[in-house]
């Protein structure tokens, strides 16, 4: 499990400080640039994600549980997940689920977290999938004390392609992902 604390780690600490701390992340941003800035975020982000990723499915055959998951909820667990990348791919656009939701990325990381927390309550389930909660959960709240709203007309153009947009992605993840990279077959 030393891979996925590690990335926990690097990946909900740089998302975490960057959420809390905006003041001083503007400043590091400023002394270094704004594409240096992004580059080492991103690189500290996705190497995080990466080691998260190799130690769930490392830590995955240790049955550490912590509680017994509810299987019965399986079926809402996959609705949560849908609805996630919905709104995943609301966030990208200027569609009226955006400006209603002010947060829709977060809000579905939230739904995806809290969908598989539901159903595994193995050790390694609640670092991976707690560790996106807590950074998602903070990044609503701080976002609505910072009053952070996008302004533009809405098009219901961009809601509908975050709908076809979210349910493509959720089909590669549970037929694709899911099975052959994390060895988790879902269906």
């Amino acid at each position: 499990m030393t891979l996925l604390y590690i990335g926990s780690l690097l990946f909900g600490g740089s998302h975490l400080f960057s959420i809390l701390f905006p003041g001083l992340r503007d400043s590091f941003s400023a002394q270094l640039g704004e594409r240096a800035w992004k580059a080492l975020y991103g690189v500290v982000s996705l190497a995080g994600l990466v080691l998260m990723v190799v130690g769930f499915r490392q830590a995955r055959a240790e049955p550490d549980m912590i509680y017994d998951g509810l299987i019965g909820l399986k079926h809402l667990t996959m609705l949560l997940v849908l609805l996630a990348f919905i709104l995943i791919g609301a966030s990208h656009g200027k569609g009226y689920l955006k400006k209603w939701l002010h947060n829709p990325m977060s809000i579905g990381i939230v739904l995806w977290s809290v969908g598989h927390l539901l159903v595994n309550g193995q050790r390694s389930a609640l670092w991976l999938f707690g560790t996106f909660l807590v950074v998602g959960l903070a990044d609503i709240i701080m976002s609505e004390i910072r009053g952070k709203r996008a302004d533009y007309i809405p098009r219901v153009r961009s809601d509908i392609l975050a709908v076809v947009i979210g349910v493509v992605l959720y089909a590669v993840f549970l037929f694709g992902f899911h099975p052959y990279v994390l060895g988790i077959p879902v269906v």
